[in-house]
């Protein structure tokens, strides 16, 4: 399928014969705007005629489905599938957040004042 944009760049229609598209281009009557959908624009001006879609979204827990229609066909359907894992990564950076809170470690002492007082002398060089 080749999505269709007219002169001024709106969206008309897309084509499901790349021939059709393929020959356009070929004569220089289009030029292509995406590689990626694959769209072209068209040079000339054209009837901006376009016809009602409709769009149907299915939400489910896991999965979400996207379907773009016409009365006749189907222009675009996609499937996006949901993350799952969210609640566990949750729960365990919980559990591992108490454990740091609840983790009986021995009391260290501060560092001693003569090593902090020697250092910050001028000159005087730690290795």
């Amino acid at each position: 399928m080749a999505y269709v944009l007219n002169k001024n760049g709106k969206p008309l229609m897309p084509t499901k014969r790349h021939g059709k598209a393929g020959h356009l281009l070929k004569d220089g009557m289009a030029k292509v705007a995406k590689l990626e959908p694959s769209a072209i624009q068209l040079l000339y001006d054209s009837a901006e005629y376009t016809q009602p879609i409709s769009l149907g979204v299915d939400a489910g827990s896991k999965t979400i489905g996207i379907s773009a229609t016409t009365e006749k066909e189907e222009l675009y359907a996609a499937e996006v599938k949901l993350r799952t894992d969210i609640v566990d990564l949750l729960s365990t950076r919980r559990a591992f957040r108490r454990a740091r809170r609840n983790r009986k470690t021995r009391y260290r002492n501060p560092a001693s004042t003569i090593a902090s007082a020697r250092s910050i002398k001028a000159g005087w060089l730690l290795l």
